[in-house]
């Protein structure tokens, strides 16, 4: 059992890398590889040039060996292609293959999180991460990570090549590398800190038009359009002035570095020409320094340059570390116990609900508890039984829906099922036991047909209709213009609520499990639809352990127990007369909904 991803919130690039990218491992250390043999391929004409200029030197005419030697010149420069194309094909299979893993792995972590916790992520951050930020990646991890390794090897390699061919023209050469170095290391000073405040702007950017689209029907009806806009308008324009700003900031030591770094000849011609009217080194010997010397620095320039997007992809690496890193729901692989039945005991239930501050833009995760929503709930639900929670709105009824509905865990006592705490059944031996539907339903853009099958993907087609016909929704499919082939748009926009309520209680019953929890299920139904729904799902529960949270009492009256929840705590409990009888809180919510009715 393990509460905690085991990935790390930091690490670095490459460990990043090796991490994701699976059994493509060894693509990336191919295309490295080939990425240094292309490069190899492409600095080796200024060797063949300098043996050329030397030979002219010496007074050779041998035209057979110049065409020889441009052939073998052409020969590096297809080998160079060549070879770079081999890289680059094998980086972005393995490129792919990791962007994938990530998406894959990030969609498995979400599934196993407290559903508070990702509630409290805005969708826009997420969207963002697992999709804008990491696609963002493929550039860096597709041309850079090769590119940028061959470019220092061969950089390196060159530089001792030239100190060891002679050191006082490599010294020579390499007399403008510390300004550039200096002037490089000033522009990326503060990348990281300038970087994560591009991110937050631009998460911010993704959460205001997320916000002003979801919320237009709002905007529209109170008449806000102007200052909605506004917001928008202005988390636009901070999140491109903080782009400008941190490009405005490095234009100068970027010059600098890109203008008197390559500049080798700025040294190696005033000092190596002295070194060589002195007699100190010869003709050739300082020709072959000058040729080599305009193929050394190139590399180093060429890997800086890249510098920037591989500091990008390890801030979005420890983004996507710090979502693995979040605390899961505590559940073991394979059961530790079988439960004897399907009856449910709640024991001694404390809960808070958590806020997780800044999860997506912080390597820090932490934890902040809101106010005590549950404090030491007892309640019993026999198997086959049908149990009603009722109580004023904020009580905790649905709290207690979700935590038996596994969306969440305790902060102490037990949820037990068939006397077996929950913490100790497998997420998959839970789902098959348990149906949930709540109040805000979510359906697929899929067709009518296929949202249903859901709850059985092996169902037939004719399941699918027999079930729809058993929950009283096969009629209002039929009505539609392409019945159970409808689609019913993203998150079921083309359905009225009432409809997208219906669809997922038959949704639920298509899964046939053995306790079924019913929150708030038909808030959005019309009485007349209601009543069928409930004469439906009447039959289909039967034998099986029924939990409704519902406001019209009138709808639960006939259950066989029912939960007064009142500030998180046990009011009252029983059936519909003995409550009645007792008075108190139930009496007045009853005398409430039945005056409301008659009205």
């Amino acid at each position: 059992m393990s509460k905690k991803s085991s990935v790390p919130a930091k690490k670095g690039l490459v460990g990043w890398i090796f991490e994701f990218a699976g059994e493509k491992k060894g693509q990336y250390l191919l295309s490295v590889l080939f990425a240094i043999i292309s490069v190899a391929f492409c600095i080796a004409p200024y060797f063949m040039i300098a043996r050329v200029v030397n030979q002219l030197m010496d007074g050779i005419r041998d035209w057979k060996l110049y065409l020889t030697e441009g052939g073998i010149i052409a020969l590096f420069w297809l080998g160079n292609v060549l070879f770079h194309a081999i890289s680059t094909t094998m980086s972005h299979l393995a490129t792919f293959n990791l962007l994938g893993n990530i998406r894959k792995k990030l969609c498995s972590k979400l599934s196993r999180l407290p559903l508070g916790t990702v509630l409290d992520m805005p969708s826009g951050s997420l969207k963002n991460v697992m999709i804008d930020r990491v696609d963002s990646m493929e550039t860096t991890l597709a041309h850079i990570v090769p590119e940028y390794s061959s470019n220092i090897l061969l950089s390196l390699a060159l530089i001792v090549y030239l100190l060891v061919f002679n050191w006082k023209l490599g010294l020579c050469c390499l007399v403008t590398v510390p300004v550039g170095l200096v002037a490089m290391c000033f522009m990326f000073k503060d990348a990281t800190r300038q970087f994560q405040n591009a991110i937050d702007k631009t998460k911010i950017l993704n959460d205001t038009a997320v916000e002003y689209i979801n919320g237009i029907e709002v905007i529209k009806a109170f008449g806000k359009s102007k200052s909605s806009y506004d917001r928008f308008v202005v988390a636009a324009k901070e999140g491109s002035d903080c782009f400008v700003e941190w490009m405005r900031s490095t234009i100068w030591p970027f010059t600098i570095g890109m203008v008197v770094m390559p500049a080798s000849l700025l040294g190696l011609l005033p000092i190596g020409g002295i070194l060589f009217l002195k007699g100190i080194v010869d003709a050739p010997t300082f020709i072959t320094a000058i040729i080599m010397s305009l193929s050394s620095i190139q590399p180093i320039i060429t890997a800086f340059t890249y510098h920037d997007d591989i500091a990008k992809a390890g801030v979005i690496f420890n983004e996507v570390g710090t979502l693995m890193n979040l605390s899961e729901l505590e559940r073991p692989l394979e059961n530790k116990s079988e439960p004897k039945d399907n009856s449910i005991e709640i024991k001694d239930v404390h809960f808070s609900y958590r806020k997780k501050v800044d999860v997506v833009n912080s390597t820090d995760v932490t934890e902040e508890k809101t106010r005590e929503i549950l404090h030491g709930v007892n309640l019993s639900f026999p198997q086959g039984s049908y149990t009603a929670l009722v109580g004023p709105s904020g009580s905790g009824k649905s709290t207690i829906a979700r935590l038996i509905a596994s969306l969440w865990d305790v902060d102490s006592g037990s949820v037990e099922i068939g006397g077996v705490n929950i913490k100790d059944l497998s997420l998959e031996e839970y789902n098959r036991r348990v149906a949930y539907v709540s109040q805000d339903n979510f359906l697929f853009d899929l067709s009518i047909r296929e949202n249903i099958r859901l709850g059985n993907p092996s169902a037939s087609d004719a399941d699918v209709e027999e079930i729809a016909r058993q929950s009283g929704v096969y009629d209002f499919i039929m009505s539609l213009e392409n019945g159970f082939d409808t689609v019913v748009g993203g998150s079921g926009a083309h359905l009225s609520g009432g409809e997208r309520q219906r669809i997922a209680i038959a949704r639920a019953m298509m899964k046939n499990s053995p306790i079924v929890i019913l929150d708030e299920a038909t808030a959005y139904t019309d009485p007349e639809n209601e009543a069928l729904i409930q004469k439906s799902v009447a039959r289909l529960v039967k034998d099986k352990t029924l939990i409704v949270i519902a406001h019209r009492l009138s709808t639960v009256a006939d259950a066989d127990n029912l939960y007064v929840i009142k500030d998180g705590n046990v009011d009252s409990f029983g059936k519909h007369e003995k409550l009645l009888k007792e008075g108190g809180l139930y009496k007045d919510m009853w005398e409430a909904h039945i005056s409301a009715r008659d009205e």
